[in-house]
């Protein structure tokens, strides 16, 4: 838990960072540069030595979905929409890791599909009047697809780790930032546009902290805390940084200053039903 702890801390901060700073900034460019820093990190310390090539390919595959698809989708979102209320769609990111847990087990719950209708009733309520309706749902979308993601290569990456508890973490980990970095980069060779990239000394400063802290440590300690945590528990502290990271966005970044009192109460609302929605889908 308390690794999950802090990087929870860590974390809070990265959604209005991106936001303020890092706006303008293709975002495959920063999702590649993100993952490429966290692989340049932890390259020193991997040894493939007992993973046999299926495995090896295994990790590669959760990276690219965990790490690569999501921040595809998630820096992506960042254009449709302002950082306190990325963070708050985060908040069924818990609801998929219990989702995603019980598909493998070949288990199914109705109160799921309640639960997700729910969330998209508390995103209407929070829907700022002057956000176009194809940009804020564009955006919510986006969003919903980076949870469930993140969710699965945390599961799939927690059942691999306790099917082999002698392999420990930094040695592997280089894989998965190597899955995410190239799936990350066939996304920006595609779509960035490299004659018109520009980047700051303050953007650069941003990257590389986004890389090597949020990205690089934050992703491996969460990992290692979600190998040694419950279904339950690591749901949990998926949404110990939602409150934290709205905080964050709104006043220490100064987000609050272009918001009315009405939108924060459309936006107490919604951020209750969707609540309501991570409760209904977590509760036994």
């Amino acid at each position: 838990m308390l690794y999950l702890a802090i990087v929870s801390l860590i974390w809070a901060f990265s959604f209005g960072l991106i936001g303020s700073t890092l706006a303008g900034v293709d975002s495959y460019f920063v999702a590649t540069l993100r993952l490429g820093c966290a692989t340049l990190l932890f390259l020193p310390f991997f040894r493939p030595k007992g993973l046999g090539k299926h495995d090896q390919l295994r990790l590669l595959g959760y990276g690219a979905v965990q790490f690569g698809l999501m921040y595809v989708c998630y820096i992506k979102a960042f254009q449709y929409l302002p950082s306190h209320l990325i963070a708050l769609f985060t908040v069924l990111t818990p609801v998929y890791v219990v989702l995603i847990h019980d598909a493998r087990q070949r288990q199914w719950t109705p109160r799921y599909l309640f639960a997700a209708l729910l969330s998209v009733v508390g995103a209407a309520v929070i829907r700022a009047k002057g956000t176009p309706d194809g940009d804020f749902w564009l955006g919510f979308v986006l969003m919903q697809l980076a949870g469930l993601v993140f969710a699965y290569g945390q599961v799939a990456y927690r059942d691999w780790k306790r099917q082999h508890s002698k392999i420990k973490d930094h040695q592997c980990f280089a894989l998965l930032y190597i899955g995410g970095t190239l799936c990350a980069l066939s996304f920006s060779l595609t779509f960035t546009d490299w004659a018109a990239l520009e980047v700051s000394t303050d953007q650069w400063k941003a990257l590389l902290y986004l890389g090597c802290i949020a990205s690089g440590l934050g992703f491996f300690l969460w990992n290692k805390g979600a190998a040694l945590s419950t279904p339950g528990t690591l749901g949990a502290f998926n949404n110990a940084v939602v409150p934290l990271a709205v905080l964050s966005s709104l006043f220490v970044f100064g987000e609050i200053e272009n918001t009315n009192a009405e939108t924060l109460v459309r936006l107490a609302i919604g951020a209750a039903l969707i609540a309501t929605a991570v409760y209904v889908g977590q509760r036994k």
